[in-house]
């Protein structure tokens, strides 16, 4: 594994999933965490929602490509809100996200809302001394566990995420 850069696998396997878990990334991307996390939740199912339409097709594919049956895109701006339930998902993926949004309270009032009692949201971002990727926006992992108190979440762990990126796993209170 190159420690310098993230390992969704690696990251993954130091939370406690189960395998009938319904999880929901937040800011999917081409699938880098979601297809990933759909080989560990094989009884369960993946959400994977971004704002870019290139970014969902290119998923899209992938899951076409590799025939991945649980993994389920969505086409939405996370910062507007997202059209599914609340208390639906066991687990919230917030990777490479934070640095990005403008609201991060509402997003995360949005994985709050979505998520079942108890329920996990595991944030990976930038450090703020990381010499690679966009210097705007990064926050500490000690501002990310402020963050999560002020919006209804206790700090379950810190994870290892290589040089560049922190973890965090929080739990809803």
């Amino acid at each position: 594994m190159n420690e310098g850069f993230l390992n969704p696998q690696q990251i993954l396997k130091n939370i406690p999933l189960k395998e009938d878990m319904i999880a929901c990334d937040f800011g999917s991307g081409s699938g880098g965490w979601a297809i990933p996390l759909a080989h560990e939740l094989k009884a369960g199912m993946v959400y994977a929602i971004d704002v870019l339409e290139s970014a969902v097709s290119a998923l899209d594919g992938k899951i076409s490509a590799q025939q991945l049956f649980n993994i389920k895109t969505i086409s939405g701006d996370i910062e507007k809100g997202v059209k599914i339930k609340d208390g639906y998902f066991d687990l919230i993926l917030m990777t490479n996200l934070l640095f990005q949004v403008e609201n991060r309270d509402f997003v995360m009032q949005e994985a709050k809302r979505v998520l079942k009692p108890n329920g996990m949201v595991l944030i990976i971002d930038w450090k703020k001394d990381a010499p690679v990727g966009s210097k705007e926006g990064r926050l500490s992992i000690e501002e990310a566990v402020l963050l999560g108190e002020k919006n209804g979440f206790k700090k379950e762990k810190e994870i290892g995420s290589g040089n560049f990126h922190w973890g965090l796993l929080l739990r809803k209170i």
